[in-house]
């Protein structure tokens, strides 16, 4: 018998989670670092304005205007809607730091500054998707279950359709990355003749943001495609339009507090994971993550929600299903001590034969 692939989590922090997940939903902007405060300070003519003071995700003090002078209505308002959002920031990081200590998955710093950066500029809202390992850890937290996830440096952003965006980003999203105060640079190519897809901050330790996007009948996979309203180039992936088309909000938690981003359904991310494991090199490490993670979602939604599982299996185009099915062997040697996941696949398997 194999040791069970997840853990459930106690449903007073399930409840504690979804109130996490309903109150950062009406967050608004969100500071790029810590919660910080609000401090009134004097410019050299003498003029009193107010600035908001945090740590950012190096650990670096930092200040940002906010307005002025003080004494003005509209600054005090401004001033007094910020002293508002660092409180509420404050309390949901109370409540974001209980359920890390109790196994919830946990963001780093950069990850979560970058996040917030994005989330402030309204690219989740316009459609933009958190995938990767970044994505897998969000959604088992969003499930209520623990389980071993990969550490990672790298944050893969998804773009399906074009993002309708609320306001222009005159700088690209290289511009918006930046207001996360993590300086991050184009990352060249092996190829140097074709744009970048990645943004890498210089030096150690390492920290990438990846553009990912599908790729269409006409075009050939793992090429740069152009992004017009980012300003920027995706690397072209088959088979990641089935993960984009269903996606859904959740939190990713940070010691400097939520952000909310959208992320795929976890049952198709399941078939994605086992499908993108085939599809890499063979026994290389990112194919083993992907299909244990595959493994472990595979697992909790099959648990949890039998149909949804076959339902996203069944939209799967048939040659991405034989692919998967060519590790039906270790998929059900790893589901062996999950029996309601395992009736689930062993379904669909005979539906397919």
């Amino acid at each position: 018998m194999s040791k069970h692939l997840f853990t459930a989590h106690k449903a007073a922090l399930t409840t504690l989670y979804s109130e996490l997940d309903q109150s950062a939903a009406g967050l608004g902007e969100l500071s790029v670092g810590t919660a910080g405060s609000v401090l009134e300070r004097t410019n050299a003519t003498g003029t009193r304005f107010y600035a908001h003071q945090y740590y950012d995700a190096e650990g670096k003090k930092r200040e940002r205007y906010i307005a002025g002078p003080i004494g003005d209505r509209a600054a005090d308002q401004r001033a007094a809607d910020v002293r508002d959002r660092v409180a509420a920031s404050k309390e949901l990081a109370k409540s974001a730091r209980l359920l890390v200590r109790e196994g919830y998955y946990l963001a780093d710093s950069r990850t979560y500054a970058t996040l917030a950066a994005l989330h402030n500029h309204g690219l989740f809202a316009a459609g933009a998707v958190l995938l990767g390992s970044h994505a897998y850890g969000v959604l088992l937290n969003h499930l209520g279950v623990r389980a071993a996830v990969y550490e990672t440096r790298d944050v893969d952003i998804g773009r399906n359709d074009p993002l309708v965006l609320q306001s222009e980003l005159k700088e690209g999203i290289l511009g918006a990355l930046t207001t996360s105060d993590v300086r991050l640079v184009e990352a060249p190519r092996l190829n140097v003749r074709e744009p970048s897809t990645s943004f890498m901050k210089p030096g150690a330790p390492p920290f990438q943001v990846d553009l990912l996007t599908p790729v269409r009948k006409s075009q050939k996979p793992f090429l740069p495609v152009s992004i017009p309203e980012l300003k920027a180039h995706a690397t072209g992936l088959p088979y990641l339009d089935y993960l984009l088309a269903e996606t859904q909000f959740a939190i990713v938690i940070a010691r400097e507090g939520v952000c909310r981003v959208r992320v795929p359904v976890p049952e198709r991310m399941a078939w994605h994971k086992l499908l993108v494991s085939v599809l890499r090199a063979t026994q290389s490490p990112k194919s083993r993550k992907d299909f244990e993670q595959g493994c472990v979602l595979l697992a909790v939604v099959g648990e949890l929600d039998g149909e949804a599982l076959l339902e996203a299996a069944g939209k799967l185009p048939a040659a991405a299903r034989a692919k998967i099915f060519k590790q039906a062997a270790l998929i059900e040697k790893m589901l062996e001590a999950h029996p309601r996941a395992l009736e689930v696949w062993q379904s669909l398997k005979k539906s397919d034969q």
